[in-house]
Parts: structure tokens; sequence; C-alpha cells
């Protein structure tokens, strides 16, 4: 996992500044637990998707909708398990060959996890130990100067050496860096550093562009682009969107609403309008990035306002339900940059440190996976088989020109690395905040809206 970078595209300039710090932890239980959805059938995937699967995770379409299906179980399991066994529980994964592990601290918890038909893992450390660990190494990051903190690229939870992973960047600031002595079990990696700014066209499918004011306004610079990610509903039947928090160019103003716009290339003053953000978030207590785009009567007549996500070539995947992420799942995401791509989850909590434009630092929360993600996908939805799991927040791969250059120049460092935000995360807390308006009793469709 190297630096994050959560930045929507621009048609001008990019606006917004790079992950410092990346903690990664196990099961973060910040989401009420509910049945998995099913899954469509395999015949039922598009295309494009059908050929991502089979290039990323070198699968058969069976195969990753029931590795999907097998994850989620695994969750609720681990989510019980450790509920009921906080000194045991060590962490969850699906291992590579598609095999679901239970990590235990003890012989009496591994007889147990295996009686229940999970194959099971001695740890010297629980997941609560390795956690207060994690914390205490976040207290001396974030009390770095920034020049130092930013050198940090991740901090990362190693279930299966019971050890934190730090990332530091090979530059002069990350060499003098001094390394606490409080925590124990500390490896130390170098990897490359986050690039600069870059510009990107929009492109079709799940594109939209916004601007802080009116497209007409002469004084306008800047046009950032973004990708929609799920439609919803709310209580009264408003038709919503859920996209990144800090693709509102709004964001932190008095005034949140900017308008959403499909892009016209030829006529962009002259982009037909889509919808309106109503609420963007970023940071702050739950540390969510997100936003909620009210979709006008355009949008929803030209069919937006459907349980589906965009992918190449305008196909679409229809969305059955939601789900939780944890290690070792397998994901695919949509996004206008880079279309459908996939990995799998490579932990399942992640708080990144983002600077914006203006130098103030935000706490994010999400999960990481191994998808390639470019800079425009913010926003984009990612998915476990046909379950909505969560929306890009940024990636280490955000500067790149396209997914196969980034995939040989960061194969040395691990791979490529997107920070989702749970798409369950981001629905408790629109609703808890919606205050009965907009938003209030929201869901992510699932069944076509009859009109």
């Amino acid at each position: 996992m190297r630096k994050l970078v959560a930045r929507r595209a621009a048609v001008k300039a990019a606006s917004l500044g790079a992950a410092a710090t990346v903690l990664l932890a196990p099961l973060s239980g910040t989401a009420t637990a509910e049945p998995a959805p099913p899954q469509l059938s395999a015949d039922a995937l598009p295309a494009e998707l059908v050929e991502a699967i089979a290039r990323d995770l070198k699968m058969t379409p069976t195969e990753y909708l029931d590795r999907a299906a097998r994850a989620q179980q695994l969750r609720e399991y681990a989510r019980d398990f450790r509920s009921e066994r906080p000194d045991s529980f060590a962490g969850a994964w699906m291992a590579a060959d598609g095999k679901a592990v239970v990590a235990v601290t003890s012989p009496d918890a591994a007889s147990i996890a295996a009686a229940d038909g999970y194959q099971t893992r001695l740890a010297p450390i629980s997941a609560d130990s390795l956690e207060s660990s994690l914390m205490q190494l976040n207290q001396w990051i974030t009390a770095l100067p920034r020049e130092l903190s930013e050198a940090i690229n991740s901090v990362a939870i190693d279930f299966l050496n019971s050890q934190l992973v730090l990332s530091v960047a090979n530059t002069p600031a990350g060499h003098v860096l001094n390394l606490p002595t409080l925590i124990a079990n500390i490896k130390v990696i170098l990897s490359p550093g986050s690039g600069g700014p870059v510009e990107r066209r929009p492109m079709g499918g799940d594109t939209y562009i916004s601007a802080p004011s009116s497209l007409h306004d002469s004084s306008l610079r800047n046009v950032d682009v973004c990708s929609f990610g799920f439609n919803s509903v709310d209580a009264e039947g408003n038709a919503l969107n859920i996209s990144a928090g800090h693709c509102d160019p709004n964001l932190g103003k008095a005034n949140q609403e900017a308008g959403v716009y499909l892009p016209n290339l030829k006529d962009l003053p002259n982009s037909p309008e889509l919808g309106t953000f109503v609420s963007a978030t970023l940071g702050g207590e739950n540390a969510l990035d997100y936003s909620v785009i009210k979709l006008n009567d355009r949008a929803v007549r030209a069919g937006m306002d459907q349980p589906s996500v965009r992918g190449a070539n305008g196909t679409t995947l229809a969305i059955t339900g939601t789900a939780d992420p944890i290690t070792g799942a397998p994901v695919c995401k949509s996004g206008q940059s880079s279309t459908f791509t996939c990995g799998f989850v490579v932990a399942d909590r992640v708080e990144t440190q983002l600077y914006t434009a203006e130098g103030e630092s935000k706490t994010i929360r999400g999960f990481a996976s191994s998808a390639c993600t470019l800079g425009g996908d913010s926003g984009g939805a990612i998915v476990s088989g046909t379950l909505a799991l969560g929306i890009t927040s940024g990636s280490n791969a955000a500067d790149a020109p396209d997914c196969n250059e980034a995939n040989v120049a960061l194969a040395p460092y691990g791979g490529t690395a997107t920070l989702g935000i749970p798409i369950r995360a981001i629905l408790a807390d629109i609703d808890a905040t919606a205050g009965g308006g907009i938003g209030s009793g929201i869901q992510v469709r699932t069944r076509p809206n009859a009109g």
C-alpha cells in the first residue's frame, strides 16, 4: 500500500492534495451486520466486466461470484467471533487459494473455528493488541511536522507476521525519520513518493463534471471531473447518487450545493445539468469521504435512477444489495478514467491523512484494494460480486496515464492500491445526519424504478 492520492480530475487543473498516512487495521465493525443479499448469475455480468475479471483476477465469472459470496460469509463469522472472543481473535482473510482463514491466539479458539469449517492460524498477538499498537504509532505520526509526516506513505498491519509495516518514501525526509521506540515489531520498507498534479479529460460512461459556480461564469478556471457511484433512493422517493465528498467543489462552504453536469466536450459551458450536490463530507467525526447528488428529472428520464453502475462502452451491471469489505474478497470498480478494473481487498480498514489544497489535514477511513484507479475515477462504484461495497476515494496510481503504465511502474512496490469508502457506513451516516430531509432512510437501489 503506497501513498493514496484522493484527487478529482480537472479539465484545466488538479485541485486536491495527496494522502500522507495510511493506517491499515483489521475488521472495523463500523456498520450494522445484515444477511448477504443474493448475487446475480454469471451469465448476467456484462462482457466488459467478465473481461476485467479474467484479466485482473485470473478467474471465471462463476469463481468471482462464489468467492465474493464466501468472503461475506467470512466477514459475518469473523465479526461474531471477535465480539465473543476479543482476546483470541487475531484477524481473518481470504487466502490466495480462496480458502477462508481465521487467525487466533490459542489452541482452544482454533478448535472452535476449525469445528465451524474454517482454516486456522495461531498468532502471538490479538487483533485488539495490534490495533492498540497502531493507534500509538498514529499518535506519533500526527505529532510530526508536516514535511516529515508526508514522507510516511502507509502503516499496515501484517496479520501473517503479527507486525506493523511502515512504508517510508525513499526521499531525504524519509531517511531522517526517527522511528518511535514505544512500539515493537515494526518493519520499515522504502517506496516511491506521490507524483504531482495531473490533467485528465473526461470520458464516456459514468462521467460527470462540476464547478463551484455556473459553467457560464467568465471567472471560472477549473472544471472538475469525477465518477457517479451508486444510484439510491430515500424515504421520500428522491432520486440520489452517492459519489465522493472531495468531488463537491463547494465542500466546506456554508452552501455546499454545486451543479453536476454531463460533459459536452465540444461546448463545455452548455453541458446539460444532471443534478446538484446537496451534501458532502470529508473527514469529520466518522472520517468518511462521500457526497449526495440529487438527480434531476433529465437524469431520471435518461435512466440514471436505476439499480446499476456503468462501465466501458456504456454497459451496465445490476446491483443486488450491499456488502462489507473483508481482506481477500474479490472486487471490481467502475470509473470514468479506467472503466472496469478488478483486484482484491488488501485491508478492510484504512485511515488516511489527506491534505487539502488549503493545507488542512483530514482523516479518512475506508478499505484498501489492489484494483487500479486513475485520476477522475473518484466517486465511482466498487462492487464485490454484484453487491455494492463502496466508492472510490483515492489511489496510488492517480497520476498515471493508464492502468498498464501504473501496473508496470508500481509492480516493484506491490502494485496498485485504491482507497474505498464502505457503502454501509456511508448510508448509515447519511441517514443519521439527514434530519428527516433529503437522504433520510436512504438505500442503494436494487430494484428498477417503476416510474
